[in-house]
């Protein structure tokens, strides 16, 4: 039961389907929660189920202490699939959200437990290249901001509402200080195929960085190229899932 209680806490779906075949789990990007992928289980149809990260200190979970260390959150999430092993899943991550899904694959792979059969990967560098931007984090909240609409180039009511902005800023800045404190250790290669989308205006992620997920892989990487800056997926998301669904559908 604790195990059960356990990965709902972290795995919200909104639309169950105990008939699936397979999942697909999706990871948010930075200061953002589990509802980020509200439209997501109506475009995948009937055959996968999808469930929604929600990692703790915002929306449902705003009171449990955020995590500090990337390391942290993969050990947590690792946990809480350990009871989604009855299925065939994939992950898809977006942003921070990418740099998760990556770190906990390889979690999962040195516990021997089951893989994501296929990896998609938003908005985001490959992990063993360098940093392209300076930290930001250590910055004051006037800075950061600033740093954040130049680097991400946010929109909506959450980012124009100065008071919205505040209660969220705490969340922002914890989650992007966990890629800033980010230490990439070299291992093989994953097994699984890996698919990248990216915008083509992305100030916080160059386009070419992300070319370079071909190197963590031994399987076939696609790569796919969207109008827009690091939120492209504002626009783009059917067109997202409609290419997400396709390629489950052939792979899993």
């Amino acid at each position: 039961m604790t195990q059960l209680v356990n990965r709902d806490k972290w795995f919200l779906c909104r639309a169950p389907k105990p008939g699936a075949t397979k999942r697909l789990f999706c990871f948010p990007f930075g200061g953002g929660g589990a509802s980020v992928f509200r439209s997501w289980p109506d475009a995948m149809g009937d055959d996968i189920e999808v469930r929604a990260l929600q990692m703790p200190g915002r929306e449902a979970r705003f009171r449990d202490a955020m995590a500090d260390t990337i390391e942290t959150l993969t050990t947590d999430v690792v946990q809480a699939l350990a009871a989604y092993q009855d299925k065939p899943y994939a992950i898809f991550g977006y942003s921070l959200g990418s740099l998760l899904a990556f770190e906990v694959s390889r979690e999962l792979r040195r516990r021997n437990m089951q893989m994501p059969a296929h990896l998609f990967i938003g908005a985001a560098q490959a992990p063993h290249r360098e940093p392209v931007h300076p930290p930001i984090t250590t910055l004051s909240d006037a800075e950061f901001l600033q740093k954040c609409e130049d680097y991400y180039q946010p929109e909506g009511e959450a980012w124009n509402n100065v008071e919205l902005r505040e209660l969220f800023l705490r969340v922002l800045k914890a989650d992007i200080a966990l890629c800033e404190n980010y230490d990439y250790r070299d291992e093989a290669p994953l097994a699984c195929p890996i698919d990248v989308f990216a915008g083509d205006d992305d100030r916080a992620t160059p386009l070419e960085e992300t070319r370079f997920w071909n190197q963590q892989t031994i399987e076939k990487m696609g790569h796919h190229v969207f109008r827009g800056g690091h939120f492209f997926i504002d626009d783009a998301e059917p067109e997202i899932q409609r290419l997400v669904l396709k390629l489950l559908n052939q792979g899993l």
